[in-house]
């Protein structure tokens, strides 16, 4: 992943990264065997985290429409496959970053399934906020 390519970026600005998801031990398992995770993986089957952060399920349209479908071709073609979905097809993430006194500092809901802002623009918020700090 594109985050995974920042790690020395990350360690340089003391972010430590917490991967969440909703499905349960057997994917979330698979998914780490797959990916080579190396970050913790917080399990959330029944999805209140996902939802007190406001990540809503995208509709079957959303999922579905030509442009959503060509974007998964490019990303597979790009050689990273989607992987296996977990049991909620709809679920959509997002992004939060929240800073050690436990303040959200950056928050994207992601409005469709392959929407997510860049690594770069989530570290530029850290490197903006150390800058505060300092």
């Amino acid at each position: 992943s594109q985050l995974r390519h920042q790690q020395e970026r990350l360690s340089d600005l003391d972010v430590r990264v917490k991967i969440l998801t909703f499905d349960g031990d057997v994917l979330g398992a698979k998914y780490v065997e797959k990916t080579g995770l190396t970050w913790p993986l917080l399990s959330d089957v029944d999805q209140s985290l996902y939802q007190a952060y406001g990540f809503t399920k995208a509709t079957w349209w959303e999922l579905s429409n030509p442009l959503t479908i060509w974007r998964y071709l490019m990303v597979i073609l790009s050689g990273h496959g989607p992987g296996k979905p977990g049991k909620d097809l709809r679920q959509l993430g997002g992004d939060v970053l929240v800073d050690p006194k436990g303040i959200v500092r950056m928050h994207f809901a992601s409005s469709g399934p392959l929407e997510r802002p860049s690594v770069d623009s989530i570290l530029s918020v850290v490197e903006k906020q150390q800058a505060v700090r300092d």
